[in-house]
């Protein structure tokens, strides 16, 4: 019996489906082709180069051309960031691992570790951390980043009114970011929720200060990090601004969703 003859196509399609996310290969530059850096991985053989290295993700450093980085022949290490069996590639990620010392550290973080550090800079965008024992950053001035929604269960309109350079801060790991080159840490995974002691039933009667003013409603601070809609439905036709004091009548909390309703009261 003849052996049914195999499609290329299709060994092309299994051997891609073996690359996975965040692993790292090994290859050889080929060649250049529409801005990208082209790989012959070393599990590529003899067939057609698969590595594909985008602009943006060939290295930390400034260049105008990808082979003033690289040369032709020249040996690479790189994070797998995605393989498309489709169209024949896999996209990879020299940047990611450029810096080995940062490379072995973002590797080493898990979600759930205690990390402490010093606030490195801080912006409208989130909270860079020079994390103690960390290598420096080739780029951002520290390799912890807490993002504005986890800097504090608290509402901000700015991080800077939570935390400042040079202050001392322990957070817990959420995931390390290659792409970024950074440990994405949370300080409010670390602080007590303030739900726990909210302590509010459907029919309470509190004041708090209007926090914000939109068109569908007021949003009332009705404990230390809590805030509650008052619907404009349920305002009784009065008007108020921002800092106001208003009593309000406890409708419905949701805990799940973090969200609790209200109606003026009084």
């Amino acid at each position: 019996m003849t052996e049914p003859v195999p499609n290329p196509l299709e060994q092309l399609r299994t051997r891609l489906a073996a690359f996975r996310p965040g692993e790292v290969a090994h290859g050889t530059v080929a060649g250049f082709a529409d801005g990208e850096v082209v790989v012959r991985l070393d599990s590529d053989g003899s067939g057609e180069p698969t590595g594909r290295i985008p602009r943006h993700l060939l290295s930390w450093t400034a260049f105008e051309d990808p082979a003033q980085v690289v040369a032709v022949g020249q040996r690479v290490t790189a994070e797998v960031q995605g393989a498309h069996g489709g169209g024949g590639r896999v996209v990879l990620s020299a940047k990611a691992c450029e810096d080995e010392a940062l490379y072995r550290h973002l590797r080493g973080a898990r979600p759930g570790d205690v990390v402490t550090g010093t606030v490195a800079a801080v912006h409208p965008f989130g909270v860079f951390v020079r994390l103690d024992g960390a290598p420096p950053h080739p780029v951002h001035p520290g390799t912890g980043f807490v993002r504005v929604p986890d800097l504090t269960w608290a509402h901000v309109d700015h991080p800077a009114d939570v935390v400042r350079p040079g202050q001392r801060v322990t957070g817990e790991v959420i995931g390390a970011d290659s792409y970024q080159g950074e440990v994405v840490i949370s300080l409010k995974a670390l602080a007590e929720d303030p739900w726990d002691s909210l302590g509010l039933a459907v029919g309470d009667v509190v004041t708090g200060p209007v926090t914000k003013v939109m068109p569908f409603g007021v949003f009332v601070r009705v404990g230390e990090a809590a805030e509650g809609l008052v619907h404009v439905s349920d305002l009784g036709g009065r008007a108020v601004a921002e800092g106001q004091e208003l009593t309000v009548r406890v409708l419905e909390t949701d805990r799940v969703r973090r969200r609790i309703r209200l109606a003026a009261a009084g």
